[in-house]
């Protein structure tokens, strides 16, 4: 057997029986790095981890993360979000599928805030999830669709996996913004098109709300939606217009969420303490994962299995379509063990070079890895959403990942057509430099 598959297999093995165990995944990252250098390799492990997580840490773009990670933290703590919620149902409730599709919308608009799966989840299930009971909504699609819906954190600019992914696959985080947009709004478009279709089959999914609001209600409510909109303009266009890079606009937008939290008379030491504290422990566990796979991925450098493995794929013959169709199924797999970053960050250097080969964009298939890792946020038993979900509501996470079944197959129909039509998330970014 080659010697190259044989450090493969012990290296995996490792780190499943770690992952297995419970051990916490950024040490579970470190002690498969540290056994596979000890065991494999003449190098020193220790200066080597040393080295490689100063090289991690040390990238002023990571100083973006925990700056948006607050901005949600405010923006969650402050009402805003709730505002927002309160503003959307004048226009939501007459349609098919009624106020479900209120999980599809505002989980869009505050994904483009937050830059996170989990905190776009929590923030939105607070707000609808016991509002859907107490009118007698579906539970099934009420909880499946902010399953889905709550992904969108990831997929919609500007979000924190994007900018892990630029840094580490060298391309711009301006451009992988951008890129994420079309892709974005198709895919909330498709929710949003099965829950209206859900609608018309089935109008018991929705009771009708006794409830009325005439047009003067819905423009006057349209207030509660300007901050929202407001902190959107300010951060993606202060970086698409060339006014700051995205560590800079992550830094305007906490100050226009604490201007908004303060204008909202909401701000207290308090809660500015718990918002900081948030971040702090959301970063930390971000960048725990970042550091440990980033020293992983050295290890597996050393050894040669990206190369190996690559070898092995290219040897199989397949087109780029099955390459892709290879890859989908390999992070599906993985998405039922591993969290998102993880993913990102550990199968980048073996896959990266491989799709490159194969004729498709970085951009592109950043976009695409992005999609895949929103499905593992919903596959059990590591789909975090479905934690995130099973804190609100106390059913088993089975259940909801039953919910969330639909959205699933949702998520690589978008995937399955963002691979057959690139210029969905090509377009922009190319508009951007003029070709």
């Amino acid at each position: 057997m080659d010697t190259s598959l044989i450090m493969s297999l012990v290296v995996f093995g490792i780190l499943f029986l770690t992952l297995a165990c419970g051990i916490w995944v950024g040490f579970a990252l470190f002690m498969v790095g540290f056994l596979g250098m000890v065991l494999f390799s003449p190098l020193p492990p220790g200066p080597n981890m040393g080295s490689s997580l100063w090289a991690t840490v040390e990238k002023w773009e990571y100083v973006a993360l925990p700056l948006f990670i607050l901005m949600g933290e405010i923006l969650y703590r402050s009402g805003i979000a709730e505002k927002l919620f309160k503003s959307l149902v004048p226009w939501l409730y007459r349609l098919p599928g009624g106020l479900l599709l209120m999980n599809i919308v505002s989980c869009t608009l505050f994904a483009a805030v937050s830059g996170s799966s989990a905190a776009t989840t929590a923030t939105v299930g607070r707000i609808t999830l016991a509002e859907f009971d107490k009118l007698g909504y579906d539970k099934s699609l009420a909880v499946g669709s902010l399953a889905g819906a709550g992904t969108l954190g990831f997929l919609i600019p500007p979000s924190l996996i994007m900018i892990v992914y630029a840094i580490l696959a060298e391309v711009s985080i301006g451009k992988m913004f951008i890129a994420g947009i079309f892709p974005g709004l198709l895919l909330a478009g498709i929710y949003s098109s099965y829950i209206v279709y859900r609608g018309i089959r089935n109008p018991e999914i929705a009771p009708q709300s006794q409830e009325s609001y005439s047009w003067q209600d819905r423009i006057i409510g349209l207030k509660d939606l300007a901050p929202t909109i407001f902190l959107i303009l300010m951060v993606l266009g202060s970086i698409y217009g060339g006014v700051a890079t995205p560590t800079e606009a992550a830094a305007i937008g906490v100050l226009g969420a604490t201007v908004f939290a303060c204008l909202n008379r909401q701000m207290t030491f308090k809660i500015m303490l718990e918002c900081l504290v948030g971040a702090v422990k959301t970063n930390a566990m971000i960048m725990l994962i970042v550091v440990g796979a980033s020293f992983l991925s050295r290890v597996m450098g050393f050894l040669g299995i990206p190369a190996a493995i690559a070898t092995a794929i290219s040897g199989l013959g397949l087109s780029p379509y099955m390459l892709m169709i290879l890859l989908g199924a390999f992070y599906i797999l993985l998405g039922c063990l591993l969290d998102g970053f993880s993913i990102v960050v550990m199968t980048l250097p073996i896959a990266l070079p491989m799709v490159v080969a194969a004729g498709f964009d970085p951009i592109w298939f950043g976009i695409y890895l992005i999609l895949m890792v929103e499905v593992s946020q919903i596959t059990p038993p590591v789909g975090f959403n479905l934690f995130v979900i099973q804190g609100l509501t106390g059913e088993p996470v089975i259940k909801i990942a039953k919910y969330a079944l639909p959205f699933f197959f949702l998520m690589l129909l978008t995937t399955a057509i963002l691979t057959i039509f690139p210029e969905i998330a090509l377009y922009l970014p190319q508009l951007m430099t003029g070709k």
